[in-house]
């Protein structure tokens, strides 16, 4: 398994759309095991292939049950609504506060091909899965922020990016 490279805010590919995914093979196995390693020793507790370059429905989740994998996965429903502070391995060091849905209506395959719907009730997981499948669309936490907090935001990755 290999540590792959998250892409960092900035990066064209966060803002491409992925595409759906024809085959649950071998490569895909390979890219789940090593997103896994990935997202494992960043620390975060989710992320979406496009992080790392590849621009498939996927995304992979771990909120401390145990790695989740959803390949193609869409949102059905969705019900209430909940603002929390959120990071992301491609926007890092940085916290903004987003609107999220409480609970959502999930479907996925999963790595056995086989098509899983269930609802995610859980705050911290449906945040996650809303998140990542942002990125599968495109979109990143700076996008679903205010105003004020994008330009917080903003500055603060230009003091960060010339401190380094």
């Amino acid at each position: 398994m290999a540590v792959l490279k998250i892409r960092k805010f900035g990066d064209l590919i966060l803002k491409e759309k992925c595409i759906q995914i024809a085959n649950i093979d071998y490569e895909l196995e390979e890219l789940v095991k090593n997103m896994a390693k990935t997202m494992y020793e960043a620390p975060g507790i989710g992320l979406a292939a496009s992080q790392v370059g590849v621009l498939k429905q996927l995304f992979i989740c771990d909120i401390g049950d145990g790695l989740q994998v959803y390949v193609n996965p869409k949102i059905l429903a969705i019900e209430g609504e909940d603002t929390d502070e959120e990071g992301c391995l491609s926007v890092p060091g940085i916290n903004v506060p987003v609107k999220r849905a409480k609970k959502i209506k999930v479907v996925a395959l999963n790595m056995n091909k086989k098509k899983v719907a269930f609802v995610a009730d859980n705050l911290l997981l449906a945040r996650a899965i809303q998140h990542e499948i942002d990125h599968l669309h495109g979109i990143i936490i700076l996008d679903r922020t205010d105003s004020e907090n994008r330009r917080r935001a903003l500055s603060e990755l230009n003091e960060n990016a010339k401190r380094n």
